[in-house]
């Protein structure tokens, strides 16, 4: 295969059904596995949460834009490696892609991956409401939630107001974790 070719999980975790995210899809939202030809847009969705953070820099955008495309497939390769049972799911919100959630169960948590939405659909409430079914499902199956949050990311109040903590300093992120309560 070639080295600039990305590829996508087509074994058992495509088979299972999606898992329920009522308030989400209560929302508008929509939800889809992942497939090769949503590749560019989940590029461009990288490239989206990433742009501030290049905004100051002296490159060019074709610089930038090429630097964005290496970190993606470097991501998304890593993804693919290192969570082989993920549910890949692409979000559409009005007949359009506007995001991602990744999600893998394990035996304690259920690992929110990454979860990622366009500018224009962040700040009304959707990531929201996909954490709290998330949230949900674990409470179902009385497990925790896990996510791996970068310091400087502004859904952090997000988390923190759903009462995840922090449990691990990781460097540039924090590992925060939320558990149901005791039943």
């Amino acid at each position: 295969m070639p080295a600039d070719t990305l590829t996508i999980p087509d074994g058992t975790a495509s088979r299972r059904r999606l898992p329920p995210l009522p308030r989400a899809r209560a929302r508008g939202l929509r939800f889809r596995r992942i497939q090769e030809a949503d590749l560019p847009f989940l590029s461009l969705l990288y490239g989206s949460t990433r742009a501030e953070e290049l905004a100051p820099l002296p490159w060019s955008a074709a610089e930038k834009s090429a630097f964005l495309d290496m970190q993606f497939r470097a991501q998304h390769s890593h993804y693919m490696a290192h969570f082989p049972d993920a549910d890949w799911l692409l979000v559409e919100w009005r007949q359009a892609p506007i995001g991602r959630l990744y999600l893998e169960r394990w035996p304690s948590e259920i690992r929110v991956i990454d979860i990622a939405l366009l500018p224009e659909a962040r700040g009304q409430g959707l990531g929201e409401a996909m954490m709290r079914d998330v949230m949900a499902l674990a409470t179902r199956d009385n497990l925790g939630v896990g996510i791996h949050v970068e310091h400087n990311n502004p859904a952090m109040r997000l988390y923190l107001r759903l009462g995840f903590t922090k449990r691990e300093d990781k460097g540039v992120y924090h590992l925060m974790r939320w558990d149901p309560a005791p039943r």
